[in-house]
């Protein structure tokens, strides 16, 4: 089962708007325009009771806010998925045969009408309990929510339902409890205990005091509840290890924010193993908040993964989330007119590429496009060069972008595996533009790298055919060198060799460097060339 259409109408900004969400949908637009609005439409259908005066369109309470949200390829899985028996006969008498139904919910009442085939059910008694276990359960990650609103202990929050939902039961068995248990109760209870003497004292001491107001007899004692489990979670913190343990809210607000997401991702995978667990919809508001252009990439594939399986829509003014199409992606631009706001769906390039460019500024200096690529397998290569250039060639190869695989450091794949990776994107028939530009650097292969080289070779044979591959005479950079920074194939360890590429880069001649290094000169002087 899957959202296929959300309709709404007159919810603040929004008069009339409706799009057909993909596993992944991605809102773009100016602040204030109207992406949260939408989101916040979406939260009204799901948990409001009432609607406030400002919710309706121009804050005119006669504009009805009506909001519809279609399902469809409802499977026999999906209901067995549910608890209780009842709510699955319910779900069952309600579709019949139908594979699909809608929930519209106004502000008429703030109830919900069930459609199916195109006919108004009501609202049947005891179906929102059964309807609210079966349709996909909303995480809504808004702005305003922090970690320590997901990560402290408390009933309701992820952390708290998680931890209380894995342990409880382990931990009502545990051997290792019940003598906690059996010692608490001996510290605090029993007559030998120093603990339970120093209590009964400080107890005679208050009796004595309280009997001159109360002399009947009157006692005192303090007594020390064993703690329930929950209470023993209530000290909980989540800790951070990236090199110092730290508590996480310690940590910088990008840490946080990835943080968040993770265990609100967790957590609906936690749900979704519970007797009764479906799918889930993920709203997220400004994704890319407090997070490095990187990170947001991350995010991105992870969002991606959980698409695969939930939806997730996501409001942002970053390009990162727009600029690399995928099959699971739609993007929808939201614009605001004369105080109404639009949501249209972007289907052309084109239209995607103006997107990019409002999200990046809207000038031609906020682009900073590279002229040209040079691409080289490892880290070495790449801070050799790049320190080459700025001793010796500053203005001459303005505007080419370094870029490096992973080859030297990156352990999990091969170097000509990695260099693969890294230009097909640059060649895409979506991103065309270096294709016939970009040049690549690669170390002589070895004998284990021939086969990849062969099929890198077959590959892109235009490559090859156009000089833009340039391959060292040698099998890594350290040979290469020339006298007396040369190294023999192993005499440096891993870690030694970008430092080592720098303090060449920083002593060798422009002389040595162009007569004895002229691989690598002939590649920057072919970037050259191609350059845009």
């Amino acid at each position: 089962m899957h959202i296929s259409k959300i309709i709404i109408e007159n919810y603040r900004s929004i008069k009339r708007a409706e799009i057909d969400p993909a596993k992944f949908s991605v809102f773009v637009g100016q602040n204030n325009h109207g992406k949260t609005n939408f989101f916040e439409a979406i939260e009204w259908f799901y948990n409001a009771k009432s609607t406030k005066d400002d919710e309706h369109y121009q804050q005119d309470t006669s504009n009805t806010v009506k909001v519809e949200i279609h399902f469809d390829d409802v499977a026999e899985q999906d209901i067995d998925k549910l608890k209780a028996e009842a709510s699955k006969t319910k779900i069952r008498n309600l579709l019949g045969d139908a594979t699909s139904f809608c929930i519209l919910k106004t502000s008429v009442n703030n109830k919900r009408e069930y459609i199916v085939e195109g006919e108004n059910k009501g609202n049947p008694q005891g179906l929102d309990t059964a309807i609210n276990e079966f349709i996909p359960k909303l995480e809504y990650v808004n702005t305003k929510i922090r970690l320590e609103d997901v990560s402290s202990y408390k009933a309701k929050n992820p952390i708290g339902a998680m931890l209380s939902g894995v342990l409880a039961v382990i931990i009502e068995s545990s051997e290792d409890y019940q003598k906690f248990k059996e010692e608490f109760e001996r510290l605090f209870d029993d007559s030998d205990s120093e603990v339970r003497k120093a209590f009964d004292d400080l107890g005679s001491k208050v009796e004595i005091y309280l009997q001159k107001q109360f002399p009947d007899g009157t006692q005192v004692k303090f007594k020390v509840n064993q703690p329930d489990f929950s209470d023993l979670l209530k000290s909980f913190d989540t800790l951070v290890y990236d090199g110092i343990e730290t508590k996480a809210e310690d940590k910088g607000d990008g840490m946080q924010r990835a943080l968040m997401l993770s265990i609100i991702q967790a957590f609906a995978d936690y749900r979704k193993e519970q007797v009764g667990g479906g799918n889930f919809l993920f709203l997220i508001d400004e994704a890319e908040l407090h997070l490095h252009p990187s990170a947001q990439r991350l995010l991105k594939r992870a969002l991606l993964d959980i698409a695969e399986v939930d939806q997730v829509l996501i409001n942002t003014h970053s390009s990162v989330f727009v600029a690399d199409n995928h099959e699971l992606q739609k993007i929808f631009k939201v614009e605001k007119h004369e105080g109404t706001s639009d949501i249209t769906e972007i289907i052309d390039d084109n239209d995607r590429m103006d997107i990019i460019y409002e999200l990046l500024g809207g000038s031609p200096a906020d682009l900073l496009l590279p002229r040209n690529f040079l691409i080289v397998e490892g880290k070495s290569e790449f801070t050799f060069i790049k320190e080459v250039i700025k001793r010796f060639y500053g203005d001459r190869y303005q505007g080419i972008k370094i870029i490096f695989a992973g080859g030297d450091l990156s352990e999990q794949e091969p170097s000509l595996h990695a260099v693969h990776k890294l230009f097909s994107p640059l060649a895409s028939i979506d991103n065309p533009i270096y294709k016939n530009r970009s040049v690549v650097l690669i170390d002589k292969p070895n004998s284990e790298q021939m086969n990849k080289y062969n099929l890198f070779k077959s590959g892109y044979p235009y490559l090859f055919a156009n000089r833009q591959v340039f391959e060292l005479p040698t099998e890594s950079l350290e040979e290469y060198y020339p006298e007396p920074f040369k190294k023999e194939k192993g005499e440096l360890q891993s870690s030694d060799k970008v430092p080592y590429a720098r303090e060449v880069a920083n002593n060798i001649s422009k002389e040595q460097f162009e007569d004895e290094m002229n691989v690598i000169y002939d590649a920057l002087e072919r970037a050259r060339e191609l350059r845009i």
